[in-house]
């Protein structure tokens, strides 16, 4: 099976935190400003309702029998509609494992509004098993199926309390983590302009995920030891070749751990 690792990076929907709070008249940071004000006076926190978010960017690694590909959906001028199509259109084309860090709890949630909202046709992701029975054991949406892969919610044992950060797991192991940038940075850096440098932060988000799900190939046998390395090793090799400054410093980062170990 094709696997494919992902992360998504999103901003207030200021589009919709006009309609909800009826402030036509107001430019994108004083929505936005509002729509945190009104998430805080209900939760006591700025972290706003999954429909509220928009998605700028959807990053991957993609495995394949013989190939490995990192990459960001779409180009840098690509609109919602088109970077959530060509997600299921992946789906439909390969038919992946999905791994995910939190992807149940918000990434996949998070494309499922947005999907509804432009009109995007996502049939082989929700398959249940009346069209094809292979689904019916072994599909997306089931939290226990194997299909989509929430290593956040299988390493915390499916408790809330256990759950932990991807920066603090891939951290313990000896890998990048964050470098530059986190998640409540990303709002301010889209309103200066720079996407390209979010495009690019979702990339190291999916890879630290990527080389979590290798070790736990590691641990749960489907991987041995040589195998492993040398997904490592491939992974290693493909980030040199690209030449490309987000992966040179994570490169950097990954030896500087591993070299603390």
């Amino acid at each position: 099976m094709n696997t494919l690792v992902f992360d998504i990076e999103t901003v207030p929907d200021v589009e919709l935190g006009r309609r909800l709070h009826g402030v036509d008249d107001l430019d994108d940071d004083s929505v936005a400003k509002i729509m945190f004000f009104k998430q805080r006076q209900a939760r006591q926190t700025d972290f706003l309702p999954l429909p509220q978010h928009r998605i700028v960017a959807i990053s991957a690694v993609l495995r394949s029998r013989d190939e490995l590909h990192v990459f960001t959906l779409g180009d840098i001028d690509a609109t919602e509609k088109d970077i959530v199509g060509r997600f299921y259109d992946g789906i439909e084309r390969y038919s992946p494992e999905l791994v995910s860090w939190n992807g149940t709890g918000f990434d996949l949630p998070v494309l499922n509004y947005r999907a509804l909202l432009h009109g995007v046709n996502a049939e082989h992701y929700w398959e249940m098993g009346d069209s094809d029975r292979e689904f019916r054991y072994n599909n997306y949406l089931s939290r226990f199926h194997w299909r989509h892969l929430d290593l956040m919610d299988v390493l915390s044992g499916f408790q809330i309390g256990a759950r932990s950060s991807l920066q603090q797991v891939a951290t313990l192991l000896g890998f990048p983590g964050k470098l530059g940038m986190s998640g409540d940075q990303v709002w301010d850096r889209y309103q200066v302009g720079e996407l390209s440098a979010i495009r690019d932060y979702c990339e190291t988000d999916a890879l630290n995920t990527y080389l979590i799900y290798l070790r736990f190939q590691l641990v749960r046998g489907i991987l041995d030891e040589t195998r492993y390395n040398a997904e490592l090793e491939q992974l290693r090799a493909k980030l040199e070749q690209a030449e490309s400054p987000h992966f040179d410093k994570f490169l950097a980062a990954w030896r500087s751990g591993r070299d603390a170990e």
